[in-house]
């Protein structure tokens, strides 16, 4: 049987201009040494397209979470580095 022995929060915001049909979305995760790592999506709503704002954030939310998930990577990629002294190559 697995343990949870740890747990990540990852915080979504998102902010809209109806008038424009723009979406964006910010998400932050805090990680247990204390960085803090960010992402940043955007969605257009094309202008014949009706308006459907959950839409709009689940595409802005999927673009700042896939930033992030980079950005986590990348941590994850210069740790591997300092530990071994040789270049990590880590797939997504």
């Amino acid at each position: 049987m697995m343990q949870t022995i740890v747990g990540w929060h990852v915080d979504l915001e998102f902010s809209e201009d109806e008038d424009t049909g723009k979406t964006k979305a910010s998400c932050l995760v805090r990680l247990p040494d204390g960085t803090e790592l960010r992402g940043h999506g955007r969605a257009k709503r094309h202008p014949d397209d009706m308006e459907q704002q959950r839409v709009g954030e689940e595409i802005a939310a999927a673009r700042a979470l896939n930033e992030l998930c980079r950005n986590l990577m990348k941590k994850a990629g210069h740790e591997i580095e300092e530990a071994t002294h040789i270049p990590a190559h880590i797939a997504m």
